[in-house]
């Protein structure tokens, strides 16, 4: 499995998805390879409990949070939301998760 290249924020992380009802998050694309630069955003994949609903406003607000988080920009993806085939499939395989509920 590859190395996340940035230290987590494990404390602030855990206590985002709470906050979110977020039952599993993980990171995917550059932040697991070599080609991770200072100037490299972080593509973030969560899954929210089955009892969960946000609105786009909230899904803003989660960009935003995680951008303190980081420290940098953030692509928030949601789990569900993955419908071409190809991009789910990559993503699936490669991604890494690093909370779950």
């Amino acid at each position: 499995m590859a190395q996340i290249a940035i230290k987590l924020p494990q404390k602030s992380i855990e206590e985002f998805c709470r906050k979110w009802e977020i039952s599993e998050m993980s990171l995917f694309g550059s932040v697991l390879s070599d080609d991770f630069r200072n100037d490299s955003d972080i593509d973030v994949l969560v899954s929210f409990k089955d009892n969960s609903s946000w609105s786009l406003f909230d899904f803003v607000d989660m960009i935003d949070e995680l951008k303190i988080i980081f420290g940098r920009k953030v692509d928030l993806v949601e789990k569900d939301t993955l419908k071409n085939p190809f991009r789910r499939k990559t993503i699936l395989a490669s991604n890494k998760v690093i909370y779950a509920a």
